[in-house]
């Protein structure tokens, strides 16, 4: 795949050197020569030095024969632009844009663009870590909205339903694993002690099953 990572500081820079030890080409684009000091000694893509709102500086980058770009810059306008170029003029199939103040992310929305708000998704990860140690997360959709977490059975739960258990609003069984087999569960299946059982859900529904999870460990 052909990719082009528009900001070359601590996000870009690391971003850039994953996908080129995936094998991908990766060219990177910043406004300052300095910046590409940041990329791994081991990085062999390509680095250009300009202001990615010119055509001249994208165009030198590759990017109408792109597969995706990512900008990841640190101001969310000039991401939302860049971003709105790749796609309207250039017709780039594949973009992601960094949200890097989450007061600006309705402005990434308002033009549909897929985007991370790495301030939002770090501070809801570093909650989690914090306080909440009864529930993994194993898989994070959009920029945490919608989530997959793992949790299991407590003594109390045993020979229960699970629809008992996790019947929540914004909440979803995913798979339950027992004794290293995992299976699609039913909602009246019922779970034994000890099962790690996967369920989707918001924060809220998330929130709920962590209450619910206090309350039996208390009770």
């Amino acid at each position: 795949m052909r990719v082009i990572v528009v900001g070359c500081g601590r996000v870009g820079s690391e971003l850039a050197f994953r996908l080129f030890e995936k094998g991908h080409k990766v060219t990177v684009i910043d406004t300052q020569l300095a910046s590409f000091e940041n990329l791994d000694s081991r990085f062999r893509g390509r680095t250009v030095e300009g202001e990615a709102l010119n055509d001249d500086v994208l165009q030198r980058a590759g990017i109408e024969q792109a597969d995706a770009i990512a900008v990841v810059t640190s101001s969310d306008t000039l991401n939302t632009v860049v971003a709105h170029i790749a796609r309207s003029v250039f017709q780039v199939p594949n973009i992601v844009a960094r949200n890097y103040d989450p007061n600006w992310r309705k402005l990434h929305e308002v033009f549909d663009l897929q985007v991370v708000s790495t301030s939002s998704w770090g501070a809801q990860r570093i909650e989690e870590l914090l306080y909440h140690q009864e529930m993994r997360t194993v898989f994070s959709a959009g920029n945490g909205e919608v989530e997959i977490y793992e949790f299991t059975v407590p003594e109390a739960w045993d020979n229960h339903p699970l629809i008992d258990l996790i019947g929540i609003e914004e909440c979803t069984p995913v798979a339950i694993t027992r004794s290293g087999k995992a299976l699609l569960p039913g909602i009246n299946e019922i779970v034994k002690e000890g099962d790690a059982i996967l369920v989707s859900a918001t924060f809220v529904g998330t929130k709920k099953i962590r209450e619910f999870l206090s309350s039996v460990q208390e009770g």
